[in-house]
């Protein structure tokens, strides 16, 4: 094993699953002339330090498309039930491409990019190594930022109870903490509330033991991946952005992303 605050192996995978339920095929939408997974994926390979980029998809489709931009691809099962269960299944295969081998995953960073955030900011991924290599290789990572009080009540936007060290306690798409006595609209005057960032930091050896972990009633009720981490005890720690980048998941996103992406 080398020094523990070496620089560390690092792959982002991006999930790609072309159909979805709020904005069919909505990887493939065209944003300032290019497709958005395309944006995602050039993004993510500006990020320094990245070993390389790979696509994790079901689609024959999305495969033709990611290789002829230049990114290497790994197919996977249409049954995963998640970005991280489909990183999970080839999860050797992405510490290969980051240059480890079978003695590297806890040494290694898989870095779980969604595929529909075009405006997504490459800083945050090179904040991602750097913690990783600080904090002497966590379990798992995840970026957060302060929530304006306009998406404190919306059950869009994800929300993360931090404890004082940084660590997550939970996830939800309710506003935690509750204040007590205080009406909903004055929450944001009394303390910071914290959003999340849909990117996920995994040390290759606990993304490779996903499909041990046990069923999450969480997960269930909150349609939160992340909650399954949280519910086998395994912490994932946080580390603080200025803001969210943009997630498409509504014809409406799609439009705002467009014109961001051409200002």
């Amino acid at each position: 094993m080398t020094d523990q605050m070496s620089v560390p192996r690092v792959v982002v995978a991006v999930p790609a699953r072309l159909e979805s339920a709020r904005l069919p095929g909505k990887l493939l939408a065209d944003i300032a002339g290019k497709p958005m997974l395309q944006h995602v994926l050039e993004r993510c390979r500006q990020g320094k330090g990245v070993a390389a980029v790979v696509v994790c998809t079901d689609s024959d489709q999305v495969r033709s498309f990611a290789e002829g931009w230049g990114f290497p691809v790994l197919m996977t099962s249409p049954h995963c039930s998640s970005g991280s269960e489909r990183l999970a299944s080839v999860v050797a295969e992405l510490v290969a491409a980051a240059g480890g081998g079978a003695s590297d995953f806890d040494e290694t960073l898989v870095i779980n990019v969604q595929g529909d955030q075009p405006l997504l900011d490459p800083a945050i991924i090179e904040a991602m190594a750097a913690q990783f290599a600080q904090l002497q290789r966590p379990p798992v990572l995840t970026p957060v930022y302060p929530l304006t009080a306009d998406k404190l009540h919306d059950p869009n936007v994800v929300k993360v109870l931090r404890a004082r060290d940084g660590r997550a306690i939970t996830f939800s798409r309710s506003a935690l903490p509750h204040l007590r006595g205080v009406p909903p609209e004055q929450w944001a005057q009394h303390t910071i509330y914290w959003g999340h960032v849909g990117l996920y930091g995994y040390r290759a050896d606990v993304l490779a033991g996903w499909a041990a972990l046990p069923h999450s009633l969480l997960e269930d009720l909150e349609k939160l991946e992340q909650l399954r981490l949280i519910d086998a005890g395994i912490p994932l720690l946080t580390y603080e952005v200025a803001q969210d980048c943009l997630s498409v998941d509504t014809p409406e996103q799609l439009e705002q992303a467009r014109a961001l992406a051409g200002a």
